[in-house]
């Protein structure tokens, strides 16, 4: 994120260092990560409940509607895993920190910014789905975005504050001026968007006609992501520097002013480093000088050459490619198939596990996927030689260690793991795209502890979600009540519900079930953000599924997704359908997209089933959207435990009773026992009859 505090700065000085612009019929450079942080941050969308995906995807698609629309051609550019040398670690950890702060301070009534954990993927979904133009970097992003916008001569649009320090051609775009919402017409024919650009030409002739050569050297100076030295304090305080006029916000923004009229006086980056050195005590120069000079290049143009990307769809990154990487996960990654946490798991050995709006008192949310990390890891271990005197830098000689920088209460704490050593044919990563879908797909749901067979009447585009909720929901730590496994289900009805709206030859009364449905969901998701107390217990739950969820989604990544990627976006208006949809043994993931995940609406559906609503009264409108719900339910519903299916009020001895005639369903995973089906009678907010022998074997049962 840069120079903390430079943005601001040159914001209070907005009409002497930015020019106006009407930003059209132009290439632009977006800063992916700053864009949907912006977007998720700043169009008031709910951040307590775990993300509203299908709203915030909607945004992003208005965002690159407007730019369509002014015949600006976007190239969104991601970053990707940590640096090799591990530079921002310090700088990771704070906001690591604050992060957790932030997720407190949101699960507790008061406000923070925290992103939702799938928002990236989500992001990039939606790019897809648009055909956006987008590459996701081997590391941080900066250089390679400053160095194409050069190439193509075109603005940069983030609100990282290097672009400041960076010489950009044709200027830097903030994206708090960036104007998209507000878009206007020349003569009544062209569209444009009102956009502000940072004119580094007029910064430098400011602090009297400053060579721009040493603003690189004023950014390590002042402190950025990659480097912070305390000893840097003692050049600061015996400068003397002058600060001009006063500012009136702190300490920061004179530090800024200072250092800048200071390096003003001198000519070049030589001179003015010679003279910083001059603070310091004699003992510390040359080690200061070198990191000071590697940080300075972090401001020089790239060695990677984006355009060759996005013309040839060829991506070559010297760093990357000195590491002896298979050539398929390089390709992977730069197209964004693989997740940056596979490059730090590969690179550094290393992974940050995201804090999440949880209960800080337990323990957090991403320990119930650890096995499959640990299975991830695995299949990282023997990825290149290259790599072991990198990754041994930040762990201990250990052979299987993969080191978790995790929330630890409200601090984080860096937990050392060992990955699953897999079979031989498993443990080349060169060559696992070779294996048989079969193969890859086994290695999947054994790790899910899930049976194909389960899978088989579910849709293709929810095979994956429904294997990560049975391995949820094998896990007691997560404390699943049923009402919680209905929400999850119910929700994921939102996709197809908005299908059967917008697909043409439905007949009318499915179509207005359908309405009325959707429009009850609708209902119930903005009721939610109407202040609902945030019940945390339940928060923490949800976000132990988001993390199984993601670390399902990395694994089918890495084995070249033998299962389809769930769509995590709302279904598009122009998708239609086939008259066989909803027959299960036609669906398909081609046909049907999904929407997944609407934390506002899973949490206000929670309320209103421990209220008084039953999910029968619910789908009772629409049979299409009940028929799918029995589905998922009926394969989800043999992995929860026993006890989430007693009706409230029965016996200690009665549950103990169920629960030893329940051991062969423990033993019979994939089978539907008819049993289990039997607590569903006669209380419908526990579910819904699925069996036409149900009512049989309820009469011979002893539950009465």
């Amino acid at each position: 994120m840069g120079i903390r505090g430079l943005m601001s700065f040159v914001e209070d000085h907005s009409n002497e260092f930015f020019t106006d612009l009407k930003l059209r019929d132009t290439k632009i450079v977006i800063d992916g990560y700053a864009l949907f942080h912006r977007l998720s941050f700043n169009s008031n969308l709910e951040l307590r409940y775990g993300g509203d995906y299908d709203s915030f995807a909607d945004i992003v698609q208005n965002f690159f509607e407007s730019l369509f629309a002014c015949n600006i051609c976007p190239y969104v550019v991601l970053d990707g895993g940590c640096d090799i040398s591990d530079k921002k670690l310090t700088t990771l950890k704070d906001r690591a920190r604050e992060k957790i702060q932030m997720a407190h301070s949101l699960s507790v009534g008061g406000s923070g910014y925290v992103c939702p954990l799938l928002i990236r993927e989500v992001f990039i979904q939606v790019l897809i789905k648009l055909q956006v133009c987008f590459v996701q970097c081997f590391s941080e992003a900066d250089r390679d975005i400053m160095t194409l916008a050069n190439h193509w001569n075109c603005p940069v649009l983030s609100s990282d504050s290097d672009f400041c320090i960076f010489d950009l051609k044709t200027g830097f775009c903030p994206l708090n001026s960036f104007q998209w919402r507000n878009i206007n017409t020349i003569k009544g024919t062209q569209n444009y968007i009102p956009a502000k650009c940072f004119s580094l030409d007029a910064f430098c002739h400011h602090f009297s006609n400053m060579n721009k050569a040493l603003l690189p050297l004023f950014a390590v100076l002042c402190g950025n992501d990659h480097i912070n030295l305390p000893i840097m304090e003692t050049f600061l305080s015996k400068a003397r520097l002058p600060l001009g006029a006063t500012s009136s916000k702190g300490r920061r923004h004179h530090r800024i002013l200072g250092l800048l009229n200071w390096l003003s006086h001198f000519a070049n980056p030589t001179e003015a480093l010679d003279n910083v050195l001059k603070y310091l005590p004699k003992k510390d120069r040359e080690n200061v000088k070198e990191l000071l000079c590697g940080s300075m290049e972090e401001y020089q143009q790239s060695r990677v050459k984006l355009q060759d990307f996005f013309q040839c769809g060829t991506y070559a990154c010297p760093d990357a490619l000195n590491l002896g990487l298979p050539e398929w996960v390089l390709v992977a990654l730069a197209k964004g198939q693989l997740s940056p946490f596979i490059s730090d798991a590969l690179v550094l050995r290393r992974t940050i596990l995201h804090t999440q709006v949880e209960n800080m008192q337990q323990p957090n949310a991403h320990r119930i996927s650890q096995p499959i990390r640990q299975i991830i890891y695995g299949l990282l271990l023997n990825a290149s030689p290259h790599l072991d005197k990198t990754s041994r830098n930040a762990l201990p000689p250990q052979p299987l260690a993969f080191s978790e920088m995790e929330r630890i209460n409200k601090n984080i704490k860096t937990s050392i793991i060992d990955a699953v050593e897999l079979a031989k044919d498993h443990s080349d990563l060169s060559k696992l795209t070779e294996l048989s879908l079969r193969r890859r797909q086994m290695l999947l749901l054994e790790t899910l502890k899930v049976k194909q067979t389960i899978l088989e009447p579910i849709p293709a585009s929810l095979k994956l979600p429904v294997a990560v909720s049975c391995y949820w929901l094998q896990h007691t730590e997560t404390k699943t009540k049923l009402h919680h496994l209905q929400s999850l289900l119910l929700a994921m009805l939102m996709g197809p519900l908005t299908a059967i709206i917008n697909s043409p030859g439905k007949e009318e009364l499915q179509e207005d079930g359908a309405k009325m449905l959707y429009a009850e969901f609708q209902r119930v998701k903005v009721q939610t953000r109407l202040g609902t107390r945030l019940d945390l217990d339940t928060a923490h739950i949800f976000c132990q599924w988001q993390s199984c969820l993601q670390m399902g989604m990395y694994l089918n990544q890495l084995l070249s997704t033998p299962l389809p990627e769930p769509d995590l976006t709302r279904p598009s208006a122009f998708n239609t359908l086939n008259e066989d949809i909803w027959r299960h043994t036609k669906y398909g993931g081609t046909l049907y997209i999904s929407r997944l995940y609407s934390g506002s609406l899973v949490h206000g559906l929670c309320q209103q089933l421990l209220a008084s609503t039953s999910v029968e009264s619910l789908l009772s409108m629409c049979p299409e959207a009940k028929q799918l719900y029995e589905h998922l339910f009926n394969a989800t519903r043999s992995y929860a435990p026993t006890e989430i299916f007693l009706p409230k009020g029965k016996s200690n001895s009665k549950k103990k009773r169920q629960k030893k005639q329940n051991t062969s369903c423990s033993k019979n995973r994939g089978r539907t026992t008819a049993h289990t089906k039997c607590w569903y009678k006669g209380n419908n907010r526990f579910g819904l009859l699925m069996d036409e022998n149900l009512e049989e074997h309820s009469e011979a049962s002893d539950l009465e």
